[in-house]
């Protein structure tokens, strides 16, 4: 028998509040699934299970907050017998108390008595957690909600809840950012007392990039369309395969590299606050489907859509302003990861080239590593490879 337990989703997380079950006791679960959604700071996260087997009993109650590590529930593996027949379900243990600010409920149970799966089935609606907020605070019954989410996956956003009260849309959301700036400030601030920072920087010309881009969009449908940030992610994905002392892991007082490059995306969540979940597998990854995976990921972020593995497998982060028209970003490590890149917004820049002297469009490359695990001449060299993948980005 093997425990399923709350997840780490992040440096800053200490607890998460658990507010669905996907799966009831006695039914399969397969390495990969996703059985559980838990809310945090940063929203509302699906929980993978990474075993094979049947979920035996729950351990933990809708709506109590947990602290990472602690057993939601059991799972039997091939030929173990459980205490417990499929439709029964035990009374949860009471989850140990943890002091943070208070999370955000689901509708309230009665102390006896814990949902089933099935009956928690029935009644979902999937709702990001601003939008259950709003409507809380409004006395907004979730049910008149069901089925009339705009957003990704049919989720209710908050524009979906203003629209059902009549409300203007609201340009500030102090209950639920304050809790996401807070996890925010923990890891952020964490990582500037631990990792001895280094920064350099790279201008970088991106017109071939640029040219390669609207050649192949030219005859693709606007679905398929590449963006100038794939090609980034795919560049630093190819970079660090030669440069390994980038991607991984800083901890137990020694580098931990990964073997695969899971690459953090920093996304902006509406309203504020930010989430940096991964592309996973990305020496895999073609263009395209790195494009896809992007576009995929944004969409979830903003309906607190994500996985678990997602937000805590990454071993390297990259931060673009996109057109923000800020010149160069310098990140800050997400622990225990060793490195950040940043892409600023491409601008038409004077550069030299072949001894002339001339207009071209370029973005300001930047790098915060770990100084315990790397150096500045190995990071400007990391930094030249990933400008020699955009000067040719067919190989990408």
């Amino acid at each position: 028998m093997s425990e399923f337990l709350m997840p780490s989703l992040g440096a800053d997380m200490e607890a998460g509040t658990l507010v669905e079950w996907l799966v009831k006791p006695g039914e399969q679960v397969n390495h990969g699934d996703t059985i559980a959604v838990v809310e945090t700071q940063k929203g509302a996260i699906e929980i993978e299970v990474f075993v094979d087997g049947t979920l035996d009993k729950y351990l933990v109650e809708i709506g109590k907050k947990v602290p990472v590590g602690k057993p939601l529930a059991t799972i039997l593996q091939a030929g173990e017998t459980g205490a417990e027949a499929p439709q029964a379900v035990s009374k949860p243990e009471k989850a140990e108390p943890v002091s943070e600010p208070a999370p955000i409920l689901p509708p309230k149970l009665s102390a006896e008595t814990v949902p089933t799966a099935a009956s928690i089935s029935e009644e979902r609606v999937r709702i990001t957690p601003v939008a259950r907020r709003l409507a809380e605070q409004s006395d907004i019954d979730l049910a008149a909600l069901r089925d009339k989410g705009t957003g990704p996956a049919g989720a209710v956003t908050l524009q979906d809840v203003e629209a059902l009260i009549g409300a203007q849309p609201s340009t500030t959301k102090p209950s639920e950012m304050t809790g996401m700036r807070q996890a925010i400030a923990a890891a952020m601030s964490r990582s500037k007392r631990e990792i001895p920072h280094y920064y350099l920087a790279h201008t970088v010309d991106v017109s071939k990039a640029e040219a390669f881009i609207a050649d192949l969009n030219a005859t693709c449908p606007p679905e398929d369309r590449l963006l100038l940030g794939a090609v980034f992610i795919k560049a630093v994905a190819k970079a660090v395969e030669k440069y390994p002392e980038f991607n991984g892991y800083y901890t137990e007082g020694h580098f931990q590299h990964s073997k695969v490059v899971n690459i953090g995306m920093v996304i902006n969540i509406r309203g504020g606050g930010l989430v940096a979940p991964a592309i996973h597998n990305m020496e895999n990854l073609s263009l395209g489907e790195t494009m896809s995976a992007m576009h995929d990921l944004v969409a979830r972020a903003r309906s607190s859509g994500l996985k678990s593995s997602e937000l805590s497998g990454s071993t390297i982060t990259v931060s673009s302003l996109g057109s923000h028209g800020v010149e160069t970003i310098y990140g800050v490590i997400f622990p225990p990861q060793v490195a950040i890149i940043g892409f600023g917004t491409p601008t038409e820049r004077p550069l030299v080239i072949d001894g002339k002297l001339e207009a071209r469009q370029s973005v300001v490359l930047t790098l915060a590593a770990d100084h315990r695990v790397s150096d500045g001449h190995r990071g400007a060299l990391f930094l030249s490879k990933i400008n020699k993948f955009l000067q040719k980005p067919e190989v990408l």
